[in-house]
């Protein structure tokens, strides 16, 4: 049941989105459109009941109980991230909008931005891991709950993996190209005059 639910989320959840995306581009109904994308959390507090009664009814904790722990955290932490940057290229293909400007490419801007990412990384690791430990008080010894535990340490792991890869762009900046530099130059040169 757990299982089918998860999936069930996740379709919903891109289902919501392009339907609120599409509500507010092509037919202009912007309350609309909010109402559909504030919907979006209902999915992972129905999935969260759903587990919690699942492991209530005495089912024995496994992978389908802590997968739902670690996709509340991703939404948690990079949810409304997510759906911002969605939404901003959907104004652009679809309503004229600018093009929304990606990320810093090189130097200590795109360390930075690594850096912001990561803290989105450890939060949804520790809501996660917040969630499971409270899956494992709640089931108390009634069952095997060493599957929560090794979704725990998975949310530690994906936060630590992330945390070093966003620690190289700190240590060993990408460096602009030679001829970038001379083209900025003559750029501020341009905007004195």
């Amino acid at each position: 049941m757990i299982v089918g639910l998860v999936v069930a989320c996740e379709v919903g959840f891109w289902v919501l989105l392009a339907a609120g995306l599409a509500v507010r581009y092509l037919l202009k109904w912007r309350r609309t459109s909010v109402a559909l994308l504030l919907c979006e959390p209902l999915l992972e507090v129905v999935l969260f009941v759903a587990t919690a009664i699942d492991l209530k009814n005495s089912a024995d904790p496994g992978w389908e109980h802590g997968l739902p722990a670690l996709y509340i955290g991703f939404t948690v932490a990079c949810g409304h991230s997510t759906i911002r940057w969605l939404d901003g290229h959907a104004a652009h293909r679809l309503a004229g909008a600018p093009k929304p400007a990606g990320p810093p490419r090189q130097g200590l801007a795109r360390a930075r931005h690594e850096g912001r990412l990561w803290l989105r990384t450890l939060l949804a690791a520790a809501v996660a891991c917040a969630l499971l430990q409270a899956a494992i008080r709640y089931v108390d010894g009634a069952g095997d709950t060493s599957s929560l535990r090794s979704f725990q340490w998975t949310a530690l792991r994906a936060a630590g993996i992330h945390g070093l890869v966003a620690l190289t762009y700190l240590l060993w900046p990408k460096k602009a190209p030679a001829g970038a530099a001379d083209r900025s130059e003559e750029s501020r040169t341009l905007t004195r005059r």
